[in-house]
């Protein structure tokens, strides 16, 4: 009886405490205006006209090492008609279950736009997989070059990238890139919280795809370092080659290290032997 009546006595202060943990969680808004860091200082600004979309605050960092490097914010137009390929792109950080996931648009001039939903973070602030699902960071959608967002991981970081052609028809093609291009202008008007599990860099491909066609739930949109299989599964990678082949060729780390001896185009040297690529 007596234990019955302290398990009753406890229920306002469990009360009390919900109360205060939701009041805290409601009170956090997210912002744009705070001190960033440099490699997020800038919001991806876009405007659709007929066929073209303007697109202001394009990254086109040079990497020397990853604290070492020169900033520059650039403006780009792209044709729609001319968008003809779409290659995932991984990049493992944390061990072989973990990978953030880009993707990147190749257009009939043989230019790349690579699109990367990550953390906004403060000039003071470090990445914590933990206060991610906590809104501690608010999230941004970087359009860059390849040249400094796939190469600061591969060459200035050390991490593992792969890359992989995805199947997609060109109506396909544009569709989801529209829906990059609407995902950056809904950001602009509206600041939003990143979470690691509900709004993170896979999550938001998987939002963004599902227009396109209908996918499944998959724990694999969770351990992203697997998102590759899942995409193999729906028909989305190259055709009629493992995905230990299509693995296998897709990581460019010697051939994106090699390029910077060389000075090969960066995009056109990931890419060899690259199943699916031309």
């Amino acid at each position: 009886m007596f234990s019955k009546l302290r398990r009753i006595g406890c229920l306002p202060w469990i009360a009390l405490l919900f109360a205060l943990a939701a009041g805290w969680w409601f009170s956090q808004t997210p912002s744009h205006d705070r001190v960033w860091a440099d490699d997020v200082a800038r919001l991806l600004e876009a405007r659709v006209d007929g066929n073209t979309v303007h697109l202001d605050n394009v990254r086109n960092f040079t990497w020397r090492t990853e604290d070492d490097y020169t900033a520059s914010w650039e403006s780009r137009e792209y044709p729609l008609d001319q968008l003809q390929s779409a290659d995932l792109i991984l990049s493992y950080w944390m061990g072989p279950h973990i990978a953030h996931t880009l993707v990147s648009f190749g257009f009939a001039d043989g230019r790349y736009l690579t699109f990367s939903l990550e953390i906004r973070k403060e000039s003071h602030e470090q990445f914590s997989a933990w206060k991610g699902f906590f809104r501690q960071y608010e999230q941004v959608l970087v359009a860059a070059e390849e040249s400094d967002i796939v190469r600061t991981r591969s060459n200035a970081r050390g991490e593992d990238v792969y890359i992989y052609r995805v199947q997609l028809d060109k109506p396909a093609l544009q569709h989801l890139f529209l829906a990059y291009v609407a995902k950056a202008q809904e950001l602009e008007q509206q600041p939003e919280f990143y979470n690691t599990l509900t709004s993170n860099c896979t999550t938001v491909i998987y939002e963004l795809a599902k227009v396109i066609a209908p996918l499944p739930m998959d724990y694999r949109l969770l351990a992203s370092g697997h998102v590759a299989e899942y995409v193999q599964e729906q028909n989305g990678l190259t055709p009629n080659v493992s995905y230990e082949a299509l693995q296998q060729a897709g990581y460019i780390n010697e051939r994106a290290l090699q390029a910077d001896q060389t000075g090969e185009d960066f995009s056109s040297a990931i890419r060899k032997g690259v199943p699916g690529i031309q």
